[in-house]
């Protein structure tokens, strides 16, 4: 399978040979979503946390006799319907995560980059850098392909590129090794290296 291959002032620069298992993974809108969901859960916190009228210092004593004082029965002042009680149903720390075995999850981002290429949504470019951290000359560059809203996607960390793009809305970098479904599916188009290109291609395969 073969990707055409830009150069980093928008020529023309031949073409890669990529897996098709990776970049060619039919469309698996159910898997997808499955993964996205538990990536998205296992970012959640879950520290949550409230106290049950049990938790609630104070209460010991009942409020007032049983009969004759016309008020409603009371065991405790920290009932839940009182001001200063505890909670009816109190919220605890959880784990959100959800299992989805390594399998699962290597599908589905095949199948994530798979249709970025089928929609055109994918650019391979031979390098892709800044030489300085300089929100002015990244927009420069993008321009050169037409992108403004692009997930930048690198064989390694690149300092000058990250806090280049900082600014920039719309713009994110990520290595290859840290790639996400969130992350490709949100992105409106994805720009890689040709490198980068080779390390998703071998941890996807």
């Amino acid at each position: 399978m073969e990707l055409n291959l830009k150069k980093q002032n928008g020529e023309a620069a031949g073409v890669v040979e990529v897996s098709a298992k990776a970049y060619g993974e039919p469309f698996r809108e159910t898997l997808i979503h499955q993964a996205v969901t538990a990536y998205m859960a296992g970012g959640r916190a879950g520290t949550k946390s409230q106290k049950t009228r049990s938790e609630v210092s104070g209460g010991g004593k009942k409020p007032w006799r049983q009969k004759g004082t016309g008020n409603a029965r009371a065991g405790t002042s920290r009932s839940p319907i009182w001001r200063g009680g505890g909670v009816t149903f109190a919220g605890k720390p959880r784990n959100h995560a959800q299992k989805l075995n390594r399998k699962m999850y290597r599908t589905a981002m095949r199948s994530i980059v798979s249709e970025l290429v089928r929609q055109d949504r994918l650019t391979a470019v031979e390098t892709f850098e800044v030489d300085s951290p300089k929100t002015k000359q990244l927009k420069q560059r993008l321009e050169v392909f037409g992108l403004s809203n692009v997930l930048i996607v690198t064989e390694q960390p690149d300092q000058n590129l990250y806090f280049a793009a900082r600014n920039m809305p719309g713009v994110g970098v990520i290595a290859a090794e840290k790639i996400d479904p969130v992350s490709l599916v949100s992105a409106e188009h994805v720009l890689i290296t040709a490198e980068a290109l080779r390390r998703v291609e071998g941890w996807l395969s």
